[in-house]
């Protein structure tokens, strides 16, 4: 299924300049998001890991089915303040201002395997903060899939050293 066919394209949002691609198009068509989740577990079923790390919220969407499918545990990183329990976080830049986000201190052992899945690479900076975190606490990123890559913002680049695929590319 060609997915990129069924992603809506919204020009200037959330500003002017800006060509938002929204994936809630696939979300909302059952054929479509069984794809995505399909091409997403294709991307790292061969990969020797041991969980799976979902940023908030949309890599939640497709996280945990892909951890599901594959048999996997899914680990929530989340936005400063919103896990119950000790936390280790990262702060890091946004195109404008700065965000923070945590993961449980016990949420990865030593020595683990993970892989990232989230919605979109686009600057790169969320899925770098997410690598940190994970090396912080003594995991080990095997992989990082996407379902879309802005290919023009460069976060393949910012990225370098880690292993990635994007299902789609723009």
């Amino acid at each position: 299924m060609d997915l990129k066919q069924i992603i809506r394209t919204i020009p200037d949002f959330p500003e002017k300049g800006i060509l938002f691609r929204d994936i809630t198009t696939v979300l909302k068509d059952p054929d479509a998001l069984a794809a995505a989740v399909g091409q997403m577990v294709d991307s790292v079923k061969d990969i020797g890991f041991d969980l799976v790390i979902g940023p908030e919220s949309r890599g939640f969407i497709f996280g945990v089915p892909v951890a599901c499918i594959l048999k996997k545990g899914f680990v929530p990183v989340r936005k400063a303040g919103k896990l119950p329990f000790d936390t280790v976080k990262k702060t890091y830049s946004l195109e404008y201002g700065k965000a923070e986000l945590e993961i449980h201190t016990d949420a990865i052992k030593p020595g683990q395997r993970v892989v990232i899945i989230d919605d979109l690479l686009a600057t790169g900076g969320t899925s770098r903060a997410i690598a940190e975190l994970i090396e912080e606490v003594g995991g080990k990123v095997a992989h990082i899939s996407f379902l879309i890559e802005l290919e023009a913002l460069g976060g393949r680049e910012f990225l370098t050293g880690y292993q990635i695929s994007s299902q789609i590319v723009y």
